[in-house]
């Protein structure tokens, strides 16, 4: 796996921003599909990278696997520990979006339980619901 050190090492030698990392595609799940923004970088000697990023003000933070600090990656542990929820007015298109820069259908988008989801996972692991609540 190439982590964000790795990726971002490539998009400043071809002279692209951090815009162009999240289109890199590792990150088109979360930069060309959820629309992501970095809002803030940060860099250590080593390269290891924190980035925080926004959807629609909605920020969260992203950053490279680091084992002494206990972040592990989906790859390493065989699987995730966590999901997202983004919670978006149309959640089939976001959900197609997502599928079509790379993520991988878990479920289709269907309504039960008060709300309309479904389910992708991303190239890293990490699983993704794209949902709304609905009226009953």
């Amino acid at each position: 796996m190439i982590g964000i050190k790795q990726k971002m090492a490539r998009v400043r030698q071809e002279g692209g921003g951090v815009h162009g990392n999240l289109e890199s595609p590792e990150y088109a799940v979360v930069g060309l599909a959820f629309g992501a923004t970095e809002v803030y970088h940060l860099e250590d000697a080593a390269g290891s990278v924190v980035s925080r990023l926004s959807i629609d003000g909605a920020e969260f933070w992203l950053s490279d696997e680091s084992p002494e600090h206990g972040n592990f990656s989906p790859e390493s542990l065989g699987g995730g520990t966590v999901k997202m929820l983004l919670t978006v007015l149309d959640p089939d298109a976001w959900f197609a979006k997502a599928v079509a820069a790379g993520a991988r259908e878990v479920y289709s988008v269907q309504q039960g339980h008060g709300w309309r989801v479904g389910r992708v996972v991303d190239p890293y692991g990490h699983h993704w619901e794209i949902g709304k609540p609905v009226s009953t």
